[in-house]
C-alpha cells in the first residue's frame, strides 16, 4: 500500500529535523541556548525540531554554526532543498500561471523512455485535445485564483503529445472508466476528446487500459500518478504536486500500477467502453 504522498514528504522533513536535533545534542546544548546563539525566539527552534516549520538555508547555516558543525552545513542545505521539492503546492508552482509547470512536465517526458500513468479523474495531459485541456485549465485557474495564461499553458501541454510519435518513448496508461464519463468542457468537446483516444489507441508507443465500472478491486482507486522509468514518480493531489524519488516508494507505485493494469480491459473491450461514453453524450 503506497503511503500518503503528503506523509512521505512530512517523513522526509522529520528526518532533516532529526539530524538538526542530533547536532544540538552532540554540541551539548538545549533549545533555549541554541535560540540565543542563533538570535531567534525559542519557539522557532521548537517548530524546526518538530518539523512544523522547514528551515531556510540561512537557518541551517546559523544552526550548524551554533553547534560547531559548520562541516555539516552544505549537506544539510542540499538535503533540505530536496525535501522541500518533494511537496510543492500548486499555488506556489503556478503563482505566475501554469505555462512553466507544463514545460517542466515536458522535460520529464522527454527524458523518460517509459511513462506509466494511472488516472482516476481526467485524461492524461499527453493524450488531451486542445479544447479539452483549455476547459480543464480554465477551471483550475478559476479554482486557484492564479494568473490566467491558459492559452500559453495549453500550447505547452499539447507539446507533450509529440513523444507519442517520436523518440522511441513508450506510454502505458490505465484509467478508471469514470474518466470517460467526467465531462470536461461541452458535450462536443468531450466527445472530441474521447474520439481522440480511439484515434491514438493503435499507436505502437501507447498501451491504453480502462478499469471497468464494477471491476472487483484488488487495488483501490488512487490519486493520479505518473511513473517515469524507475527513477521518478509524480503524484497529483488537489493542492500539490508530490515528487517521489525514494527507491522503496517507487517500487510501491510500480507494484500498484502492475495491479491496476491487471484490472483493466484493452483493445476492443476498451474501445467499446470509450464508444459507449461518446454515445452517452448524445
Amino acid at each position: 500500500m503506497p503511503r500518503s504522498p503528503s506523509s512521505s514528504a512530512q517523513a522526509a522533513r522529520e528526518a532533516v529535523a532529526a539530524r538538526l536535533r542530533e547536532l544540538m545534542q552532540d554540541a551539548g546544548i538545549k533549545g533555549n541556548e541554541l535560540a540565543v546563539r542563533c538570535g531567534w525566539n525559542a519557539a522557532k527552534t521548537s517548530r524546526i525540531i518538530n518539523a512544523k516549520t522547514p528551515p531556510s538555508d540561512s537557518d541551517i547555516r546559523l544552526w550548524c554554526a551554533a553547534c560547531g558543525a559548520e562541516d555539516q552545513t552544505a549537506d544539510l542545505i542540499a538535503t533540505s532543498r530536496t525535501v522541500e521539492s518533494m511537496y510543492l503546492e500548486w499555488r506556489r508552482l503556478q503563482r505566475d500561471g501554469m505555462r512553466k509547470v507544463q514545460e517542466d512536465f515536458y522535460a520529464l517526458h522527454e527524458q523518460a523512455r517509459l511513462c506509466r500513468t494511472y488516472v482516476s479523474n481526467v485524461v492524461p495531459g499527453f493524450l488531451q485535445t486542445a479544447p479539452y485541456v483549455t476547459a480543464l485549465l480554465r477551471s483550475i485557474t478559476r479554482f486557484q485564483g492564479t494568473p490566467d495564461d491558459v492559452t500559453e499553458a495549453v500550447t505547452a501541454r499539447i507539446a507533450r503529445s509529440r513523444f507519442l510519435y517520436e523518440g522511441g518513448h513508450r506510454f502505458a496508461v490505465v484509467m478508471e472508466e469514470a474518466v470517460l464519463r467526467h465531462r470536461i468542457g461541452s458535450p462536443a468537446e468531450m466527445a472530441g476528446q474521447l474520439r481522440h483516444l480511439l484515434t491514438v489507441m493503435p499507436l505502437r508507443s501507447l498501451s491504453l487500459g480502462i478499469i471497468p465500472f464494477g471491476a472487483e478491486r484488488t487495488v483501490w482507486p488512487l490519486e493520479a500518478f505518473y511513473l517515469y522509468d524507475d527513477r521518478h514518480a509524480v503524484v497529483e493531489t488537489l493542492t500539490a504536486e508530490v515528487n517521489i524519488t525514494q527507491p522503496r516508494e517507487l517500487q510501491d507505485y510500480a507494484k500498484a500500477f502492475a495491479g491496476l493494469s491487471k484490472l483493466a480491459v484493452y483493445g476492443e473491450q476498451a474501445r467499446s467502453r470509450i464508444s459507449a461514453a461518446i454515445d452517452a453524450l448524445g
